[in-house]
């Protein structure tokens, strides 16, 4: 995951109107309507030397704190992991009745109540008091003999030589061997669906309106309600905003089942910029430098791993703007299993998930300690079951005293999903990148240390400097847009993990179907770069696009 952490198409006539009824121990959500599917065209710009965005930065750590202001804060556990109060994931074992769960609810602390199951939940939602811890609530369900597991919602964060114009800042896809891959396998992924479980794509035009309150940040960033102390930012009030696709993601018909899992509707418009990055690694057009596709204005920008796959945008991660609009949803341990099944569902042979928290260890052991995701862990076995490869970023956190990255751990007890760490220009591990005996393999994430703006990972995006107006004084704060693109330089190992996403996209395109296979494929074909053999920084080593897509002798 990246270091951004806070944390069908018809003429539409009339007014959409999106609207989710009130959550116990909540203020009632915001809604957003969305007045049109168009927009003026995009405007597009070139590289932006921003470096803001790396690991440990003031600007970084201070966006970590935005949240909803409206709800109720956040709870924090030992190991660091933050969870919503009001609420707790339970799975009872398939034999309970439905009266039996009901009388298993009212037996536990919390005055609770079961919301009905969505279709992409095989888990139910508890909602409790949100003055009962309900870390506290998820043991006592968890000491019960008809409960698999239970858990508290816990935050995850968003963690062939090619004529396009900017491929030559692209050192990371010459770093894995991706141009002998594309000699080997030129239809790069033309059959494949990959799912980005992200913060949603910049992959249509939009109208829409939101609402943006005021709030007030301290010293130390933390955001609160109006007047609970601190720098008091205004509210924007009702605000009408024209989204654009990323016109180097291509054309329309290349995206899939779009899913929103925090607005609860079908259009996952990114907020952030994080999802259309990650997205332009897997799959960004590429070689289109003269034929009068995608970016014109910058020689067709930038090139993507496999670039003629098919994309399925799922958003499971709120971010600052979902918050300040006021989403019903945030991103937790129950939205991403959600998302994570209905990509399955919906025919996803890769999910790519550059998203992430921290956790305590022994999670294998003992899945119902506070702080462990057996509902992600759940949801990630059902969908390799399914047929679907997953790869998952191992964590930004080794500079922050290298805790355990909860979901990229499970990756190590499921075969067919992998956790992937970063690598710098040099091949060397980034002062980021977890370690840990979970880690798989790893992939280019990149560096602005020692190596300038260029050591991260170019794409094109949103443009940050037009989103980002929370991190203006007050005075300069005003209406984010959406119509700008530009390409930014991102670091961390939600950089990384899209590399491997879009490889494992070409092995299937080559034959390789089985994700224990396509797992089986990278680790046997990766540089060894670290220690001799499997190491904690590097897994197995770097992935290698021309040794795995040969791929001698392997099984299918």
């Amino acid at each position: 995951m990246s270091r951004l952490r806070p944390l069908s198409f018809l003429i539409l006539s009339f007014l959409i109107v999106l609207s989710v009824a009130a959550v116990v121990g909540q203020a009632p959500p915001a809604r957003r309507n969305i007045l049109s599917r168009f927009a003026p065209r995009a405007i597009e710009r070139g590289v932006m030397p921003d470096t803001t965005h790396a690991p440990g930065t003031p600007e970084t750590r201070r966006r970590q704190s935005l949240r909803a202001v409206a709800a109720v804060v956040d709870r924090t556990n030992r190991s660091g992991a933050r969870y919503r109060p009001g609420k707790v994931i339970v799975k009872f074992r398939d034999e309970v009745t439905a009266a039996s769960r009901l009388s298993a609810v009212a037996s536990v602390p919390g005055r609770g109540t079961m919301s009905p199951r969505a279709a992409s939940q095989n888990f139910d939602i508890v909602q409790i008091d949100p003055a009962t811890d309900p870390e506290v609530v998820a043991r006592a369900f968890g000491e019960r003999q008809d409960v698999e597991y239970a858990q508290a919602s816990y935050r995850v964060y968003p963690q062939l030589v090619p004529n396009d114009l900017l491929y030559s800042n692209q050192w990371n896809l010459p770093l894995i061997n991706m141009e002998a891959g594309w000699d080997i396998q030129p239809a790069a992924g033309s059959e494949i669906v990959v799912a980005v479980l992200d913060t949603g794509i910049a992959y249509t035009a939009a109208t829409a309106q939101f609402n943006a309150g005021a709030f007030t940040i301290d010293a130390d960033g933390n955001v609160g309600p109006p007047g609970s102390g601190g720098t008091a930012y205004p509210a924007l009030g009702n605000l009408t905003l024209q989204f654009v696709a990323a016109t180097e993601l291509g054309p329309s018909n290349r995206f899939v089942s779009p899913r929103d899992f925090i607005w609860n509707d079908t259009l996952p418009l990114d907020l952030n910029g994080h999802g259309t990055h990650v997205s332009g690694t897997i799959g960004q057009m590429t070689n289109n430098g003269s034929n009068g596709q995608g970016d014109v204005t910058n020689g067709g920008g930038t090139a993507g791993v496999a670039f003629n796959v098919k994309l399925m945008p799922v958003k499971v991660i709120s971010t600052q703007w979902d918050d300040i609009f006021g989403s019903p949803n945030v991103g937790t341990d129950d939205v991403v299993a959600q998302g994570i099944r209905y990509a399955a569902d919906n025919g996803a042979k890769v999910i790519n998930m550059s998203i992430g928290r921290v956790g305590p260890s022994g999670c294998g052991a003992n899945q119902n300690q506070d702080g462990c995701a057996p509902v992600i862990e759940d949801a990630i076995a059902y969908a390799v079951n399914k047929g679907a490869f997953v790869a998952i970023a191992g964590g930004n956190s080794y500079d922050d005293g290298n805790p355990v990255e909860v979901i990229a751990e499970i990756a190590e007890r499921i075969t067919g999903a992998v956790s992937v760490a970063a690598v710098n220009r040099a091949r060397a591990h980034p002062f980021y990148s977890t370690s840990g005996g979970y880690i798989e393999i790893a992939a280019p994430g990149g560096e602005f240390g020692g190596f300038g703006t260029s050591g991260g990972i170019l794409q094109q995006t949103l443009d940050l400097g037009l989103i980002e107006t929370f991190d203006r004084p007050p005075s300069q704060y005003s209406a984010p847009r959406f119509d700008v693109l530009a390409y930014f330089y991102f670091i961390g190992t939600s950089q990384a993990t899209p590399h491997v996403s879009g490889l494992a996209a070409m092995l299937i395109q080559q034959g390789i179907s089985n994700p224990a296979a396509i797992e089986g494929a990278l680790k046997r074909f990766a540089l060894d770069i670290g220690t001799a053999g499997r190491d904690d920084f590097f897994g197995f080593g770097l992935v290698d696009a021309r040794s795995s897509l040969r791929g001698l002798g392997l099984a299918r």
